[in-house]
């Protein structure tokens, strides 16, 4: 082991970057604005905390590379698991997907106090053989980076009690797990360098998260994708405590309600019975909370020169998505998993280690990214009107009908699963078994009515 290292932000991308760490530096010290509760309870400092939080099944095997047991520990917590197409019901604009049994995918969903305390009591454990030294600084926070335009040395910090104490800590890494409000921008800035340039898609997608409790739960999750002629959606899935979780979502003008007795009103308009009527038997357990912090936005540290040693930005502090699509928290685990990767390999004192490890972190994030942005940018504001080239209007042809075909086509289907659960890169898409029954077959719409049976099975 060599080196230190400092991690700005401890939530669930700081947890994983120092899960990272174990084992390859001496000593990592995480800088934490809040102070965490003894219990899991919401917090004011995770802004989507009380939001459905799901791990695609990319990320749960990352997570057992990174944490082993850590998935089984949420299960046993409570943590719900559901096989994927089988016990999450997807309706999209081409039709219901096809409830089979694949046996290839699962989705685990559970609360974000949950997640968090749970994740964090595994790496503490970790942490304790590992031979790292894990310091954390509860309610402090990061106010400056400290080093040359083409080195940072440390960070300084500054207390959030009373006296407002300073300190510099100096460091061979500094690894900024903020989140989307992340200054490092503006402290890279004051350094000397030129402000990472941003790619913004925002189709000002807003949602909102209400807590449940059904008289009798649902044996399935339910997903009711937007469509053209209504950009409205609604997720149903179960958590810990017997509770379930209704995100509402709407684009621009079709903002989902904040009071919770227009909730009924919303859900009908999305013309399913199934999930309204179920939804009349069930007691509310909280409000609705709304969020609207939706653009996607990446900045490109990964860039030739991008970052200067000595410092990587990881997860939302780097690129962050729609968190409508529920990839944020696998692509966190992703990118930790290939941080350690990169650390392994010599630590962070090697030269030309920032620069390697802020491209593996983006790689991690690049499948995520693309289904992410490709989904959002035909309701983004600002839209290009210039008519689309021959490679463009190609592409959209062959992924509309590939879309099409993954709603009811075995083979089409677990390609395209595997892809949106962050298990293979998009080329999957592109293979010849795929590629084949995607342009030369027929294109038709999956199933129009909710599929309540498993295929092949009597119930």
């Amino acid at each position: 082991m060599s080196g230190d290292a400092v991690v700005v932000g401890g939530g669930l991308a700081g947890t994983l970057a120092v899960a990272a760490l174990l084992g390859h530096v001496d000593t990592v010290t995480v800088v934490e604005r809040d102070r965490y509760p003894e219990q899991p309870v919401f917090r004011k400092g995770v802004p989507q905390g009380r939001h459905l939080h799901v791990f695609l099944s990319g990320g749960q095997q990352a997570l057992e590379k990174l944490l082993p047991g850590a998935t089984a520990e949420l299960e046993a917590a409570g943590a719900h698991r559901m096989e994927a197409p089988r016990d999450v019901l997807t309706r999209t604009p081409n039709g219901w997907h096809r409830r089979l049994h694949e046996g290839r995918h699962a989705v685990i969903s559970c609360t974000r106090p949950l997640l968090d305390a749970t994740v964090r009591a595994r790496l503490l454990a970790e942490a304790a053989a590992s031979g790292t030294r894990l310091e954390v600084l509860q309610a402090w926070e990061a106010i400056g980076l400290l080093g040359v335009a083409d080195r940072v040395t440390g960070v300084r910090v500054r207390s959030r009690d009373a006296g407002h104490a300073e300190r510099d800590l100096p460091v061979d890494l500094v690894v900024d797990a903020s989140g989307r409000g992340s200054r490092a921008p503006r402290w890279l800035a004051e350094l000397g360098r030129p402000a990472p340039r941003e790619e913004v898609v925002d189709a000002g997608i807003g949602y909102s998260t209400q807590m449940f409790r059904p008289a009798e739960p649902l044996r399935t999750a339910v997903v009711l994708e937007p469509r053209p002629a209504l950009p409205r959606g609604a997720a149903w899935s179960p958590v810990e405590g017997g509770h379930w979780l209704l995100t509402l979502a709407g684009v621009r003008g079709h903002h989902p309600p904040t009071d919770g007795s227009a909730v009924p009103d919303f859900v009908a308009s999305l013309g399913e019975p199934y999930l309204l009527d179920h939804l009349g038997t069930c007691e509310a357990v909280s409000p609705p909370y709304a969020y609207r912090d939706t653009a996607n936005r990446r900045r490109d540290y990964h860039a030739p020169d991008g970052v200067p040693e000595g410092f990587i930005a990881v997860s939302d502090a780097a690129c962050t998505f729609n968190p409508i699509y529920g990839q944020g928290m696998s692509v966190a685990v992703l990118s930790g998993l290939a941080l350690r990767e990169c650390v392994a390999d010599g630590g962070p004192r090697r030269p030309g280690f920032a620069a390697a490890a802020q491209r593996a972190v983006a790689r991690a994030s690049e499948t995520a990214w693309l289904t992410a942005v490709g989904a959002d940018r035909p309701y983004a504001a600002g839209a290009d009107d210039t008519p689309p080239g021959a490679g463009e209007r190609l592409q959209t042809w062959y992924f509309g009908r590939l879309a099409a075909r993954a709603t009811h086509d075995p083979v089409v289907g677990a390609a395209f699963r595997d892809v949106t659960h962050l298990a293979a890169p998009p080329s999957r898409l592109l293979t010849p078994a795929v590629a084949l029954r995607t342009i030369l077959l027929p294109r038709r719409p999956g199933p129009a009515d909710i599929p309540l049976r498993v295929e092949g099975a009597a119930g």
